[in-house]
């Protein structure tokens, strides 16, 4: 195709991609302003990627060198450190025997890489190992080449590594470039672009570096040189792009001088002008800015910023300017070679908080919105990214582009894996959405990731948020038909809210005030799970139920002034909370709730109204432990759900008036008729029954259910337990399957036993009730 062709192809690949991409955000919830959209490559912002680059070259901290670099053999392509992962990786360590000139003696080095020692240049050992202090001043022969080269003394010579001796190979290790440097030493690459061996690597010339590695390990063994080979585990470097092993490379490329600009960044941190949530991610991110190194910014590829670099064919002057220049300003010839790389791709993302505000400019833009208020991004960038933008940001701005860094977790497979092409485990939301819904997928995300943790998602999952989209939906079209034509009136309702409204709305308070917080300290799931208990587990579950006869009741029934109140009050203010989380289902159920005005995105964000109602919580809350425990004992006694079932409760001290006074409702509740309640219940003769702060409860079980019958079937059912749990207890004291079981199968029997034992105490406990 050739570079003009291939970019256009690459445009072309954007255009249509891109309406791809916005068409997916705007399908699950993005809430932007999609007038401000903005594309790397826009005339703008390539300015101000020329501009940035022509400042920092001009002030000394761009500047073109020959360096180690991490090189992609297949991509052909310079890499930055952090676009290299490192991958654990079993390999060997090749003890190899040097020569010794003018001595019949060899030096053993210990390398993983025997293909490379053919750019040797020294060997290396520590000045204070004694092992080697008869070689000072001494060279080593260099098998198959037969160079000279000197034996070395340098403190960063580990003497525990192998045999204390290395080898030096400056043109393809990182740390022997800087220790070539430090020695004079002259690096010599012994292999081309494509990991191939060069005119440098003798006999060995045109061999992959793998199949030089075979080589030379055969040669060294068939000339007696190979000392022994061991296992050997080790970090290997491999590109992000396409996973190939990255190749330590000695070449002419473009870098940032990093130090200096990190260290307003760091001091960033130390004075609280950036802070990163969670916190334990500001370690990290000061321990990579205390030993950062340049960053090679110049990529050998076609698609992306081109550097703004000319060299003039005249006269060979470099020249680096924002616009392209006409003449060389030195001799004037009009004959000039931009360069032919571009820049790394996150040169111009570093700048993005600016640069999308159109700086260089002075623009209103500008003014208003930088700083802004806060980076929503992942850890896995903190160095591509998050990092950099800081340093841009005191660089060019003269302060921090935003005061917080939130980082959210990463989505990973049900196992843990993070999700990859590669390994096939990939979600689509888009999918999801369609079979779920939006709103289902955004709330399930948020409900599994705390602040910052990782999510490990599969699909089944997504039914944590439809149910509680379905259960959200059911309660809305519960209430609506009795809120048709109402007009909320607070000062008419108030005076006469019962103990469950006020109960309800002191919750919803309380649920406000909780949700607020945490989303200002960016607990986004803990707000999510604020929510979600609110609305299912005291909306739906209690106060619905307690209201419906008083809505069935109809609009000119006593009390339904403030039962249509409180619930318009906690249906609109749950909306509010909720469409951060769920915009759909909340704009749309907002759009049906009389009273309402606009859309709920816009609409005022609720404020805690009155302060916490604790008697009201105090009634309703001991409502709940009784009504909890007699369905507990209808349950235990098989007495089926919708049966009716007489209740007694004898009461102790001052609660026992207000269990009188809510006789009704836990009546209702617990399908109790008929209830008695008072400090003077008898307990019937056959009857379960419990305590709940020390009122006792009682089931009377005679013409309820069969006794004898019921008797013996638990009877039958604690034998069986009773021989599980008795195996189980032996399984565990079984020391022989202690110690060869797994950890999680013993883990397992312990809590079988444990689920044993309760059902067991429960079974006694019942059969004596009817015994």
């Amino acid at each position: 195709l050739g570079r003009e062709a291939f970019v256009q192809e690459v445009w072309k690949w954007k255009e249509h991609y891109h309406a791809r991409i916005t068409a997916q955000m705007r399908r699950i919830g993005d809430s932007v302003d999609w007038s401000r959209e903005r594309f790397t490559l826009d005339e703008g912002l390539s300015r101000a990627v020329r501009e940035a680059f022509v400042c920092l070259y001009k002030k000394g901290l761009i500047y073109r060198g020959n360096r180690i670099i991490n090189w992609c053999p297949r991509c052909l392509t310079a890499l930055s450190d952090e676009e290299v992962d490192h991958q654990e990786t079993d390999g060997k360590l090749y003890y190899i025997k040097y020569p010794i000139k003018g001595m019949k003696k060899h030096v053993v080095v210990a390398t993983t890489r025997p293909e490379t020692m053919l750019g040797d240049v020294a060997v290396a050992v520590h000045p204070k190992d004694k092992r080697y202090t008869p070689l000072k001043g001494k060279s080593a022969i260099l098998p198959f080449l037969r160079r000279e080269i000197p034996i070395i003394f340098d403190e960063t010579v580990d003497p525990k590594f192998g045999t204390g001796a290395v080898k030096v190979t400056p043109a393809h290790d990182p740390n022997d470039f800087e220790l070539g440097q430090r020695h004079g030493l002259t690096p010599i690459v012994v292999m081309d672009p494509s990991a191939k061996m060069n005119e440098n690597a003798g006999d060995f010339r045109g061999l992959t570096r793998e199949e030089a590695r075979a080589r030379i390990v055969e040669a060294l063994q068939d000339r007696g040189l190979l000392l022994r080979v061991e296992p050997h585990r080790h970090s290997i470097g491999h590109c992000q792009r396409c996973d190939s092993v990255v190749e330590p490379y000695l070449s002419l490329q473009w870098f940032v001088s990093m130090k200096p600009l990190a260290k307003p960044a760091i001091e960033a941190i130390e004075k609280g002008e950036l802070t990163i949530l969670p916190r334990r991610w500001e370690k990290v991110y000061l321990r990579w800015l205390e030993g950062i190194r340049d960053w090679c910014i110049s990529r050998q590829l076609w698609w992306g910023h081109r550097i703004p670099v000319w060299t003039c064919t005249g006269c060979n002057e470099t020249i680096v300017e924002v616009e392209a220049p006409a003449r060389c300003p030195k001799c004037g010839n009009a004959e000039l070679k931009q360069d032919e790389d571009v820049l790394d791709t996150w040169f111009s993302s570093w700048l993005w908080p600016f640069s999308t505000l159109g700086w260089p400019e002075k623009t209103r833009d500008l003014e208003r919105f930088y700083p802004s208020s806060v980076l929503i991004t992942g850890p896995d960038i903190i160095f591509f990214w998050v990092a950099r933008m800081a340093m841009a940001g005191y660089e060019f701005m003269g302060k921090a582009p935003f005061p917080v860094v939130y980082l959210h977790g990463i989505v990973r497979d049900a196992q843990g894996r993070k999700m990859s092409k590669s390994l096939g485990n990939s979600a689509d939301p888009i999918e999801i959405s369609e079979k779920y819904g939006a709103d289902s997928l955004r709330l399930t995300l948020l409900l599994l990731s705390p602040q910052g943790s990782d999510i490990h998602f599969s699909e089944e999952r997504v039914d944590l948020g439809r149910h509680f989209a379905n259960k959200l939906w059911n309660a809305f079209r519960l209430v609506t038909p009795y809120l048709r034509e109402y007009t909320p009136d607070e000062t008419a309702a108030r005076p006469f809210l019962t103990d469950a409204d006020q109960w309800i709305l002191s919750k919803l308070n309380t649920t406000v005030r909780q949700v607020t917080r945490n989303l200002r300290a960016y607990r986004i799931g803990d707000a999510a799970k604020d929510i979600y208990d609110f609305t299912w587990r005291e909306l739906c579950d209690w106060y619905l139920e307690m209201a419906k006869p008083r809505l069935y009741a109809g609009p000119d029934a006593p009390g339904a002034a403030p039962v249509r109140f409180t619930i318009h009050r906690v249906f609109s203010t749950v909306l509010r909370l909720l469409h951060p989380f769920m915009p759909f289902m909340s704009e749309e159920l907002w759009h049906a709730l009389p009273g309402t005005e606009g859309d709920v995105c816009v609409a005022e964000w609720p404020t805690p109204g009155r302060a916490a109602n604790k008697e009201a919580e105090a009634k309703i809350e001991l409502l709940k432990e009784i009504v909890g425990s007699i369905r507990n004992l209808r349950s235990e006694m098989s007495i089926p759900p919708a049966r009716k079932a007489q209740v007694l409760i004898r009461t102790q001290g001052p609660e026992g008036e207000v269990l009188r006074g809510q006789a009704e409702l836990i009546a209702l509740l617990s399908r109790a008729e008929p209830l008695e309640a008072g400090p003077g219940v008898k307990k019937p003769a056959v009857s379960a029954s419990t305590v709940v702060r020390s009122h006792e409860i009682f089931l009377p079980l005679e013409g309820l259910i069969d006794v004898e019958t019921e008797r013996k079937r638990l009877e039958r059912e604690l034998q069986k337990v009773i021989r599980d749990f008795d195996h189980s207890m032996r399984k565990l004291q079984n020391e022989d399957f202690l110690g060869k079981a797994k950890k999680d199968v013993v883990d397992r029997e312990r809590n079988r036993l444990e689920s044993l034992g309760v059902t067991k105490e429960k079974l006694e406990r019942n059969l004596e009730v009817l015994r």
